[in-house]
């Protein structure tokens, strides 16, 4: 057999949330910010591909999607720890295994890590100028892909964030089905594109193409305005402010709801409750 069924992959899913929680604070953070520069990967990749791609809207966001399924691959078969699949845990914290101090203590680890992480792909992809290659189009998806996401309202952030993590854990689940390489990266594949292509929001996603477009926004030099036959001024949605309010807080609200909830503990319910396998 190369795959697991659901009751073994409850089993794997709540082992893992017990060894996330008892995981010491420096090696969760280190690895929590190599998940956020993954993830960041991820979104460089998307954008780069998609910036001057002439398809139909569909097939270049079904492009996107698969290059930023870049970032969960790294995430899984590198090893990291990413906030979004980390809802999980919530698997093992409801069939009593770890406790709530423990739960907490890793997705605010987490969850800082993997904005540490993010946050310095975003300086150093300003720094690379890669934005600003060719005639700036990359520069400029940057800015109307953030401008996008600072113009939701808080209510339909929150939807969207619940959508899109209940992709994200779901690719995660699938994982612990598969036992090779080649089988996570298929688990992988389909839900990742799917929420990408769909314009979902992954908050830890956010913590780089927001930031990146706000770099660009207040950093870019006047040939690159030129270049693309722009100016700040047209992004106006595009602010830190925004960023927090209009994203960062309904869009992680969203994810937990989905991941945890929809996800994590539907699957506890079904496959873990009452289940007394071991002490």
């Amino acid at each position: 057999m190369d795959s697991l069924m659901p009751d073994k992959m409850a089993e794997l899913a709540e082992d893992a949330g017990i060894k996330k929680a008892g995981r010491s604070f420096s090696k969760t953070f280190v690895l929590a910010i190599l998940a956020g520069a993954f993830i960041s990967f991820g979104a460089i990749f998307a954008t780069t591909v998609t910036a001057e791609m002439i398809l139909t809207p569909g097939f270049t966001k079904l492009i996107g999607g698969v290059a930023f399924s870049l970032g969960l691959i790294l995430v899984i078969i590198g090893g990291a720890e990413l906030f979004t699949g980390n809802n999980l845990i919530v698997m093992a914290w409801a069939n009593k295994k770890i406790h709530t101090s423990q739960l907490l203590r890793n997705w605010t680890i987490v969850f800082l890590g993997n904005f540490v992480g993010a946050i310095s792909m975003a300086i150093l992809m300003l720094f690379s100028l890669q934005y600003s290659s060719g005639t700036g189009s990359i520069g400029l998806k940057a800015l109307n892909i953030a401008e996008v996401k600072c113009s939701l309202g808080f209510e339909q952030a929150i939807i969207l964030g619940i959508l899109c993590n209940v992709l994200v854990c779901l690719a995660v689940w699938l994982c612990f089905s598969a036992t090779t390489v080649s089988g996570k990266v298929l688990a992988i594949l389909f839900p990742i594109t799917a929420f990408v292509a769909s314009g979902f929001e992954h908050s830890i996603a956010n913590m780089y193409f927001i930031p990146i477009a706000l770099f660009i926004k207040g950093f870019a030099s006047s040939a690159f305005w030129q270049g693309i036959a722009s100016s700040p001024d047209q992004f106006e949605s595009l602010t830190w402010g925004n960023f927090m309010m209009k994203n960062m807080i309904p869009v992680t609200i969203g994810n937990i709801i989905g991941g945890a909830v929809l996800v994590g503990l539907v699957y506890w319910f079904v496959y873990l409750k009452g289940n007394a396998r071991r002490s």
